[in-house]
């Protein structure tokens, strides 16, 4: 065995780990606290999925949970994006301390990942799961701007540069 291994821990590193455990149990329970009858409604959750076989390729399939009536747990699917919004959160603090106390690089990479994983997961909840009713639109509005930019485009190459 090498002892020049170094050991990449400090107090700092301690003490940014123990607020990343913290804070994750204190969002948790902020979540549950904050949402009424939210094991009812997790309970619900899951004793309403169902599968749903979906074909992959020309002779395969895959079978995947879903809820039978999405529609029935919006409540639930709101404190998903919730805790993942506060575990967002809580993730640029980690950052901020990372980058306060001089963490190792590596150490800040990961909590940027993490940072980007739980603020996407909640931007993906938002959309697909609370608001899916709002974003529907963004299909036509995108194949509208498309029309418009195609309309707009050769209308411009229509004009002589001369």
């Amino acid at each position: 065995m090498s002892q020049n291994y170094r050991r990449d821990w400090s107090i700092q590193e301690g003490l940014i780990t123990a607020l990343a455990i913290g804070g994750f149990f204190i969002i948790l329970g902020l979540v549950f606290a904050l949402t009424p009858g939210i094991s009812q409604k997790t309970n619900s959750f899951f004793s309403d999925l169902t599968t749903v076989t979906y074909p992959i390729g020309s002779s395969s399939t895959v079978h995947l949970p879903v809820p039978a009536n999405p529609s029935e747990h919006n409540a639930f699917f709101t404190a998903l994006m919730n805790f993942f919004l506060g575990v967002g959160v809580l993730q640029i603090a980690i950052l901020a301390l990372r980058l306060w106390f001089k963490s190792p690089i590596r150490r800040i990479a990961e909590t940027i990942g993490n940072l980007v994983f739980w603020l996407g997961a909640a931007v993906i909840a938002n959309v697909f799961l609370v608001d899916w009713d709002t974003y529907r639109l963004v299909p036509v509005l995108v194949s509208i701007n498309r029309a418009h930019r195609h309309i707009f485009d050769c209308s411009i190459l229509s004009i002589p540069l001369n």
